[in-house]
C-alpha cells in the first residue's frame, strides 16, 4: 500500500525536461524527491509539498526517490490546449494528453490511414538501458541516422522520468520520443505500440525506431511473470506494419541468475514464445566459453527467427563515448561489457539494415 509523507522543500538539486529533483526535509530526515512540473507543479524552496515515499520505504533500485503527489500552495495551471487521451487513467494523477492520431491533431490527416512502416527497421529491447548502447552501435556505424524510442508502459509512465531519454533528445541522438499505452510525456503520444510506430516513421519520420519499456523493469522469477513480454508483442506489431524487427539480446555476464546468465530467460521467453514474426536476432560474436553459451542459447530461437552474427569489433570503444552514463540493474561497462555490446551489436544490424 502507499506510504505517505508530508514535508517541506530544502532545495532543488537539479533538473531536467519535465523533472525537479529535490531535497526533502521529513519527520525523518531529509529524503531525495522527484516532482513532475506539469502534473504536480513546480515546487520551490519552503514550500509544503505530499510525497508518496512507498519507492524508499521498499528500496526500489531505480530512482529511489520519493515522489512529490501535490504542491498544495503552487498547483499547475490548468492545460489549454486539445487533448482527449487520458493516460494513468483512474489514478489521482492521471493526464490528459493530445494523440498524434485524435481528429484535433495536426497528423491527423496522416495517421489516419497509416498502415505500413515501410520497412523500417525496429530495435526491439527488453530493458531501457538498452537504449543507449544500441544508439551507440547504430551510430558507429551510420551517424546521422534520424532514430525514434516508442516508449511502453512496462517500467515508469512519465517519459521525463528518464535523464537518459532526456539527454539523448537533448543531442540530437534521438529525433523524438514517443509514449504508448499508459506511458506519457513524451513529444508524441500514441494510444499502442502500433499506432506509436506509425507516428515515429510518419510524425518524426523516423529511419529506425527502438521500442524499450521505460525505466524499471517488472519481474516476479517466474516464466511468464515479468514487464519485458512486452518486447515480443513489440516484435509482432513492427511485423505486422510490415517493419523489419531486430530482437536485441539481454545477455549478460556479471548476472550470475542462472536464468539471466548468458541469454536472459526474457529474451528466450519474449522472441521464442510470444514473437510470432520472425525478426532478425543479432548474435554478438563475443568471445570464448562464455560467447560460446550465448551462441548455443540463441539457437533456441531459429525455430521462427533468423540469428544473425554480429561482430562487435570496435564497440566496446563506441560505448566508452557514450553520451550518457551506461548502467544496466546497478553494474556500469566494464562490469557487464556483454550486455552493452549485445545491445550495441542490435544497433550495428540495425545500421546494415539501411544500406
Amino acid at each position: 500500500m502507499i506510504r505517505w509523507r508530508k514535508g517541506e522543500v530544502v532545495r532543488i538539486r537539479r533538473e531536467w525536461p519535465g523533472a525537479v529533483e529535490l531535497d526533502v526535509a521529513v519527520p525523518e530526515g531529509e529524503c531525495r524527491a522527484l516532482a513532475y512540473p506539469p502534473l504536480v507543479g513546480r515546487p520551490e524552496p519552503g514550500d509544503e509539498v505530499l510525497l508518496n515515499t512507498t519507492a524508499l520505504a521498499m528500496g526500489l533500485g531505480t530512482g529511489g526517490y520519493a515522489m512529490v503527489v501535490a504542491v498544495p500552495n503552487r498547483l499547475p495551471q490548468d492545460p489549454a490546449g486539445p487533448g482527449h487521451l487520458v493516460k494513468a487513467r483512474y489514478t489521482p494523477l492521471q493526464a490528459t494528453v493530445l494523440g498524434a492520431d485524435e481528429q484535433d491533431s495536426p497528423h491527423h490527416d496522416r495517421l489516419r490511414e497509416a498502415d505500413s512502416l515501410d520497412g523500417m527497421p525496429v530495435v526491439v529491447a527488453d530493458l531501457h538501458s538498452a537504449l543507449a548502447p544500441i544508439l551507440c552501435g547504430l551510430y558507429a556505424d551510420r551517424p546521422g541516422t534520424r532514430v525514434a524510442y516508442v516508449m511502453q508502459d512496462g517500467g515508469a509512465l512519465p517519459a521525463w522520468f528518464s535523464m537518459t531519454a532526456a539527454r539523448l533528445r537533448e543531442i540530437g541522438w534521438l529525433a523524438g520520443v514517443v509514449t504508448v499505452g499508459q506511458s506519457f510525456g513524451g513529444d508524441v503520444e500514441a494510444v499502442t505500440v502500433h499506432t506509436g510506430l506509425l507516428a515515429a516513421r510518419h510524425v518524426l519520420e523516423a529511419d529506425v525506431a527502438i521500442v524499450a519499456q521505460g525505466p524499471g523493469n517488472l519481474g516476479t522469477g517466474t516464466r511468464w511473470g515479468f514487464s519485458g513480454v512486452s518486447a515480443g508483442e513489440a516484435v509482432n506489431a513492427a511485423g505486422v506494419l510490415r517493419g523489419r524487427p531486430v530482437a536485441a539480446l539481454r545477455v549478460s555476464e556479471g548476472d550470475r541468475r542462472e536464468r539471466h546468465y548468458g541469454v536472459s530467460h526474457h529474451s528466450l521467453t519474449a522472441y521464442g514464445r510470444v514473437a510470432l514474426t520472425p525478426a532478425d536476432v543479432p548474435v554478438p560474436e563475443l568471445p570464448g566459453e562464455f560467447g560460446e553459451r550465448v551462441r548455443d542459447q540463441s539457437e533456441l530461437l531459429a525455430v521462427r527467427h533468423r540469428l544473425v552474427p554480429v561482430p562487435v569489433e570496435g564497440l566496446h570503444e563506441a560505448l566508452r563515448e557514450s553520451p550518457v552514463r551506461l548502467s544496466t540493474m546497478g553494474r556500469g561497462l566494464e562490469e557487464d561489457l556483454p550486455y552493452f555490446l549485445a545491445s550495441a551489436a542490435a544497433g550495428r544490424l540495425a545500421a546494415s539494415l539501411l544500406s
